[in-house]
């Protein structure tokens, strides 16, 4: 004989006043007419003969079963009885948030309105008032945190069944809403950075309490590759070692606590350069008296943040750190032993990147009784290539012991075709173009003087050595082919016409600071078959 079963709706657990549906289904039936008899705790329920048996208003708890009868009088099993449970009191539903703490402006908060039973019920939402009703068939409720005015005082309430049954109101849930914090990236040691040299980059997120964020990198301006590796950091400070071209780009990131989210930060851009150079100036010149002061400036090429500098004379460190700091090293007063080729170059980070070497920059301090001196002959400081130049160290005292040494392009070595104290060079050529010195046998230097040489047709003559204040300087200018002054010239400073002569000459009198120190003089021809410049640089004048 087929056996009943009895279903129940909306739930074997009810509250007091609901509606229950109980429905007797008999499996393997066939066409055949049933009649139903229901029981409750064993015993009949007159006038009840369908298969659905409603219960309006239900009271009590009980166990109820089933059977059928055949219009042949063939009857089946009882069904298994089910137990309804009522309970007395209004259920009242527990409304919870998923975060803690305020929600942030423009995220999304979830509501949760739990009831125990949970079976078929609908779920009506309110804020501020219960007259703005929102009803969803789950238990949770996504709130758009778009203005801090989206907060305030939230409730809810379940319902089920026909006619619908209510819970009570659940107690009032605040959602404080906030605005989002935005996140900063930072970059140490800077923006610019140089292939090698260790990246840190930090996401600050200003925000009150101990909320521990975790955090989101991007960058724009990669390969998908690196894209892809940075998306999986997920810790507030980044390290990379060893910077390459590949890390160039535009790097953002987010915080995140719980389902909330920061503001984006702003991008910043970070450059990664080939190697780091070092450079150096001197102020305010590198010729000077024992006694006067000068600086020597060193600075890292496109970059200025965090670099600690060292210097070196002739290759050797120098040990007085203190006088490099800030990338300057002062001389005051200088003094004879000063003299020499300097160099600098930087470091920063932890492990430290070192830049390359500076340029070389020559410093000259002459001594104010002069007792050796360079003469050179011709006696100017420009020259022809293809001419012959001759360099003489002269002492008052003693001749012998001295030799010509010079610094160029190059490096610094001794003078070719030197005899004694007398260096003579045969056929002058551009790479001749630097400075020439005396020097002792016992390394002291004497007499520094710039030597330029030129490929070109023209050059300015003015003399070797600097020029006293006070005194007439004469300028004029010569021509490679005939080796004398030129009649027809203009004569120009810093680029600027100041005279047109037709005696190929230029008189300075009574010069001073004003008129040479620092500026750049140089002279113009004609000729029918084209136009020349030769240009020479004028050493302040000494004192």
């Amino acid at each position: 004989r087929p056996k009943p079963v009895v279903k129940v709706s909306p739930d074997q657990r009810v509250f007091r006043g609901e509606t229950v549906t109980l429905t007797c289904d008999i499996q393997g039936g066939g066409n055949i007419q049933w009649t139903y008899s229901w029981f409750k705790d064993g015993s009949v329920i007159r006038h009840v003969t369908k298969r659905v048996y409603t219960i309006t208003s239900v009271s009590d708890s009980g166990e109820y079963s089933c059977r059928g009868k055949r219009s042949d009088l063939q009857r089946s099993d009882i069904s298994a009885a089910v137990t309804l449970t009522v309970s007395g009191l209004t259920p009242k539903p527990e409304l919870t948030l998923d975060s803690a703490g305020a929600a942030l402006t423009g995220n999304t908060v979830t509501l949760t309105c739990r009831m125990d039973p949970s079976t078929g019920w609908h779920f009506y939402w309110y804020k501020h008032t219960p007259n703005s009703e929102t009803k969803t068939e789950t238990n949770s409720y996504r709130v758009k945190t778009d203005l801090v005015s989206d907060g305030g005082q939230y409730w809810c309430r379940a319902g089920r069944g026909n006619p619908v049954y209510y819970t009570q109101y659940s107690d009032a849930l605040w959602v404080n809403v906030t605005m989002t914090p935005k996140a900063v990236v930072t970059v140490r040691p800077d923006e610019r950075v140089f292939r090698g040299e260790t990246v840190t980059l930090r996401c600050d997120i200003k925000w009150g309490g101990d909320t521990e964020w975790t955090y989101r990198w991007e960058i724009e301006g990669t390969n998908d590759q690196y894209k892809n590796s940075v998306s999986q950091i997920s810790t507030q400070e980044w390290n990379i070692s060893s910077v390459d071209h590949i890390h160039s780009g535009k790097y953002t990131c987010t915080g995140q606590k719980n389902t909330q989210c920061s503001q984006r930060s702003d991008a910043v851009t970070l450059t990664v350069s080939a190697e780091a150079q070092a450079a150096v100036r001197v102020s305010p010149q590198p010729w000077l008296t024992e006694g006067d002061s000068v600086t020597l400036i060193c600075e890292v090429t496109g970059s200025s943040t965090g670099w600690t500098f060292s210097w070196f004379r002739d290759d050797d460190h120098l040990s007085d750190s203190s006088r490099g700091a800030g990338g300057s090293y002062t001389l005051s007063p200088a003094a004879l032993q000063h003299t020499g080729v300097y160099t600098c170059r930087a470091e920063r980070g932890r492990p430290a990147y070192y830049t390359n070497y500076s340029n070389t920059q020559p410093l000259w301090i002459t001594g104010v009784s002069r007792s050796v001196s360079l003469v050179v002959s011709p006696s100017r400081s420009q020259h022809f290539s293809s001419d012959s130049l001759s360099l003489s160290c002269e002492d008052q005292s003693n001749s012998t012991g001295w030799t010509v040494r010079r610094y160029t392009d190059r490096n610094t070595e001794d003078c070719s075709k030197q005899t004694g104290s007398t260096c003579r060079i045969v056929s002058l050529s551009t790479s001749d173009t630097g400075v020439y010195w005396c020097q002792s046998e016992s390394g002291e230097k004497r007499h520094p003087l710039n030597i330029t040489v030129h490929d070109g047709d023209v050059i300015l003559v003015s003399s070797v050595d600097p020029v006293i204040e006070g005194d007439t300087l004469t300028l004029h200018c010569l021509h490679r082919s005939t080796n004398s002054p030129i009649l027809r010239a203009d004569f120009y400073k810093d680029g600027s016409l100041i005279q047109n002569q037709t005696t190929g000459e230029m008189n300075i009198t009574t010069v001073s600071n004003h008129s040479t120190a620092g500026s750049q003089s140089e002279c113009h021809v004609q000729f029918s078959s084209g136009s020349f410049r030769a240009a020479v640089q004028m050493p302040q004048s000494e004192r």
